[in-house]
């Protein structure tokens, strides 16, 4: 009976990952982009997928996806083949290693965590390299609706109360719990509990660095925590190279009269 259900899952898992006829048109995705990637660099992708849909909705964001870049080298070593230098969680797959090239045609965003030390960035990337081969925690999504969306409505200090977090199952994840959790695990922050209330992005800013700072359970963050997060900058490929406006080449001459 349970191999029946894990197939009629699996079967939903992938018909879930499958993308809407209207496709995103983002282009293709830049191969300069890894040169400027750091190891422990979270990867936000706009997916096209019926899931993403699912995430962009519940989230409210453009971010559906998240997946954490482990340079190479370390790549290789969890037995990476043919460019593969990315972790991620996903829905039919589960935990895996993937390439630049799985996030062709959507829109990115590289967010990179500040001031973390060598060997917690080794600890990060081992964290997430341990749990390859674990599969997606579809019931964290079930989770997530009930927390964005709680019927009856519950003020928002309570309704962690009503979670159940997820299946509970170790072995299985999502992608921003995931990376979540390894970053919780070195203790770096990403949106922390202030005051016995989940802090705003605003409030986090404000909070002077000796305050009490109280993690949320890494099964309640969704990928545009990260973007939202102020202790990750915000890193942009394009104008790490050099980026000049007065060199690109435009279809219509300016009118420099107008000037």
């Amino acid at each position: 009976m349970k191999s029946v259900l894990q197939r009629i899952g699996y079967m939903m898992s992938c018909w879930l990952s499958c993308p809407r006829h209207e496709r995103l048109n983002a282009g293709p995705t830049e191969n300069h982009v890894e040169t400027f990637l750091k190891p422990g660099d979270v990867l936000l992708v706009e997916g096209s997928s019926r899931f993403s849909v699912v995430i962009k909705y519940l989230t409210q964001s453009s971010w559906s996806h998240a997946a954490l870049y482990v340079g190479r080298d370390n790549a290789r070593y969890f037995g990476a083949q043919d460019g593969e230098c990315f972790i991620e969680a996903d829905v039919a797959e589960g935990v895996r290693l993937v390439g630049l090239n799985e996030f062709n045609g959507c829109h990115l965003r590289v967010c990179r965590p500040v001031g973390l030390r060598e060997k917690e960035v080794e600890a990060l990337i081992q964290f997430v390299g341990s749990r390859l081969g674990h599969r997606y925690d579809l019931h964290n999504i079930i989770d997530l609706a009930r927390y964005f969306f709680p019927l009856p409505p519950v003020p928002q200090r309570w309704r962690r109360r009503f979670l159940t977090l997820g299946s509970g199952d170790p072995t299985r994840a999502i992608c921003s719990t995931l990376i979540a959790q390894a970053f919780q695990s070195i203790y770096y922050p990403i949106l922390p509990i202030a005051n016995d209330t989940l802090a705003t992005s605003a409030d986090l800013i404000a909070t002077s660095n000796d305050r009490l700072l109280t993690q949320r359970h890494y099964s309640l963050f969704t990928p545009r925590d990260f973007d939202l997060s102020p202790y990750f900058a915000i890193v942009k490929p394009r104008l790490m190279g050099g980026f000049d406006a007065h060199q690109l080449h435009w279809r219509e001459p300016i009118d420099s009269s107008s000037l």
